[in-house]
């Protein structure tokens, strides 16, 4: 048996409604952690909400709720995609306000210090709510943060704790050095580009009296634990670490496969930031961690401004959730920017579900509901290499590029074949070649298991009842 997965992604702040990006992240693991669950590997999957920060206790305060009784509201919503977006059951859910969770950041700060990696110093610098994080003159764009262009970072002079990352230079310069740590390979590269730069320590908390809500620093009341701080630490918390009543940690991190999911904006808190903090706790490193890149929406950046925002649950509500599923897992690069616009996405959902895989199926099934008395016994055989290779490499459209050219080849073959002519003329043989058509559905169906589960459910169901499925995929006009 192969070594047990711990499969996570990113925690999203409950700052705002769950985002096609966030959606894509999700959809991709879901994918990854089906497909390894279904091949017989144990998978611990992860999610959750970063619930703690500045940038979060003010939309409470401008929403005029208890910021505790704000965070409840929105982690309900990004709970809720686990449904909507049909993932796994066995889906775990982590928020950073969890009292489990709060100890073991705690924990994680104790074992940093005893290591002698925080210490406290004056700072004055500039701060980015949107980020949580502190900026250098040099990260600044026309004087704004790169990835908030429209907030003007604030100057903030206080005394705060620090973390060494200056201390794992040469250790970060090792892991990184790892091939098969970071993918896509240029993520790996970008990263260890930034750690020969010349790291710098950077800060881990904030003063209560300005931010009150975070984790407390242990040890000192006046000051809570820098949001990225607390929130890295999920990664290991929401497996039982330290404590590891149930061994899960063990199983899935100590002895088993870590990898992580992420936007290609978070390599320095992902592989820098969080491998430094593991390395000065005794932790063991990530094996891995796979970056995304971004959706854009009209060859522009999401924004409400410009009102070009897609809603991933409007689209959910409209064509349902293994429509979004297969348009991500196909059409959005998985390492690079790609576009999404209803229009594009309407327009893929009619030629490659309704008049696709949705019309074959209801084909073939049709044609064994009329002229075989019994389903077709079928055997499910191992994934093609192919496809398998694409999935673990992470390389989601190239596998469904496979299913697709297997769907294609089965419908050119009904058109060759004509099995509802030949039944006509010679009945065994036309017979024979209907339950050909429904064994090749029933392969295609197994690798569809992890991209559209409801409809390979769907398709499943039709051949062991020998019955045309009810319309999978209805053409929107």
């Amino acid at each position: 048996m192969s070594k047990a997965l711990y499969l996570t992604t990113t925690l999203p702040y409950v700052n705002a409604d769950p985002h096609i990006g966030f959606a894509l992240e999700l959809v991709q693991a879901d994918i990854t952690a089906r497909y390894r669950l279904l091949s017989g590997t144990p998978v611990f999957f992860n999610t959750g909400t970063d619930e703690h920060g500045l940038k979060i206790y003010q939309k409470a305060q401008e929403a005029g709720k208890d910021v505790q009784a704000y965070t409840d509201e929105y982690a309900e919503k990004f709970r809720g995609l686990k449904e909507k977006l049909e993932l796994h059951q066995s889906l775990h859910f982590i928020r950073t306000t969890d009292s489990h969770h709060i100890a073991a950041a705690q924990e994680m700060w104790k074992r940093c210090e005893r290591a002698g990696d925080i210490y406290k110093k004056k700072y004055k610098g500039l701060y980015c709510v949107g980020d949580e994080m502190f900026l250098k003159e040099s990260d600044l764009v026309d004087g704004k943060c790169p990835n908030h262009s429209t907030m003007v970072p604030q100057e903030v002079e206080e005394e705060n704790y620090f973390f060494k990352l200056t201390n794992y230079q040469e250790r970060l310069e090792e892991y990184l050095s790892r091939e098969g740590v970071i993918l896509p390979e240029w993520r790996r590269q970008e990263a260890i580009q930034f750690v020969q730069r010349g790291l710098e320590d950077f800060s881990i908390s904030r003063v209560r009296e300005k931010m009150p809500w975070g984790v407390p620093v242990p040890g000192d009341d006046a000051q809570v634990m820098y949001v990225w701080f607390d929130a890295l630490t999920n990664y290991i918390s929401t497996l039982g670490w330290p404590d590891d009543k149930e061994g899960n940690f063990k199983k899935y991190w100590d002895e088993g496969e870590a990898v992580q999911l992420a936007g290609k904006d978070q390599v320095r808190f992902q592989s820098i930031m969080w491998q430094a903090m593991l390395m000065s706790a005794g932790v063991p490193t990530t094996d891995k961690v796979v970056y995304h890149g971004f959706i854009t929406s009209g060859g522009h950046k999401m924004s409400k401004s410009i009102g070009n925002v897609i809603d991933p649950l409007a689209i959910v509500e409209e064509y349902g959730a293994d429509a979004l599923r297969y348009f991500l897992a196909r059409h959005v690069h998985p390492f690079e920017d790609s576009d999404f616009t209803t229009a594009r996405f309407k327009e893929a959902y009619n030629a490659d579900l309704a008049n696709g895989l949705g019309n074959l199926a209801s084909r073939i099934m049709q044609l064994a509901q009329t002229n075989l008395s019994e389903p077709v016994k079928v055997e499910f055989t191992p994934y093609p290499q192919e496809y398998a290779d694409a999935i673990q490499q992470f390389k989601f459209s190239d596998a469904v590029e496979y299913v697709e050219l297997r769907i294609q080849a089965l419908d050119q073959k009904i058109n060759q074949t004509e099995p509802f002519k030949v039944v006509k003329i010679d009945v065994e043989k036309g017979r024979a070649l209907i339950q050909e058509l429904v064994r090749e559905l029933a392969a295609i169906d197994l690798m569809l298991e992890p991209l559209v589960p409801e409809t390979s459910k769907k398709i499943i169901e039709a051949i062991m009842a020998n019955k045309k499925p009810e319309n999978l995929f209805p053409r929107k006009e």
